[in-house]
């Protein structure tokens, strides 16, 4: 499995350009750091918008699911330190969906990132998920592709935390597919032809699967951060 653990936790959400700088210099020299400190916690990977937009996407590979809700975990959320009190409030339009990883085929990370939040239809989860299984297997033996990922998103067992509540909730993607590349017109040309709503329908999704495309900012791993 390519992904680092069983479980991976996706998060996308905007960020206005007046608070960028702030963001990432905290997001690279704080919350990283913090994050990969946790028992679990495998890599950390956040890309932005390739279009130039305010979107971020975040993904953090983890050891299990129960790593979620381990206790190192939420003494983090319901604790955060003062830069994260004030930046949490500007996590605009927050989806998080905390993941078990289905399916993992090649690398998780590349400059270039493609993110699909979508569901299946009812009845078609087992012919959605083989489709997509096998269109993985062919996409990242594929010039310009180098990995896809199939996570669905399973909420553990936990009160919302501290920084949920600052932040004023968070939306859920039920099942997330992430494809990562080194050329964005790969990228390009599979969301617009097997990926596309339309191809996401045929294969057992339900319409409205929501696009997006993102360029790598960072990685790191926890020895990284050592």
């Amino acid at each position: 499995m390519s992904v680092l653990g069983r479980a991976a936790l996706a998060m996308w959400w905007d960020m206005a350009p007046e608070r960028l700088d702030d963001f990432q210099h905290w997001h690279a020299h704080e919350h990283f750091p913090e994050r990969l400190g946790i028992p679990g916690f495998l890599r950390a990977s956040r890309w932005t918008s390739a279009d130039g937009g305010e979107d971020i996407f975040v993904m953090y590979e983890l050891r299990d699911h129960a790593v979620l809700s381990s206790a190192p975990y939420l003494e983090r959320l319901n604790a955060p330190t003062p830069w994260s009190t004030r930046l949490m409030p500007h996590h605009r339009h927050m989806v998080r969906s905390q993941c078990h990883v289905l399916e993992s085929r090649g690398a998780a990370v590349a400059r270039h990132a493609l993110t699909i939040r979508l569901s299946p239809a009812p009845g078609q989860d087992a012919r959605l998920r083989g489709a997509i299984a096998v269109m993985a297997g062919e996409a990242v033996a594929a010039p310009g592709i180098v990995g896809m990922h199939l996570l669905r998103h399973e909420a553990p067992p936990i009160e919302a935390t501290r920084e949920q509540k600052i932040r004023g909730g968070d939306a859920v993607a039920d099942w997330v597919l992430v494809v990562v590349a080194y050329d964005p017109a790969a990228l390009a040309a599979l969301a617009a032809s097997q990926l596309a709503p339309d191809g996401l329908v045929s294969l057992g999704a339900v319409s409205g699967a929501q696009h997006g495309t993102y360029t790598l900012a960072q990685s790191a791993t926890p020895l990284d951060m050592a």
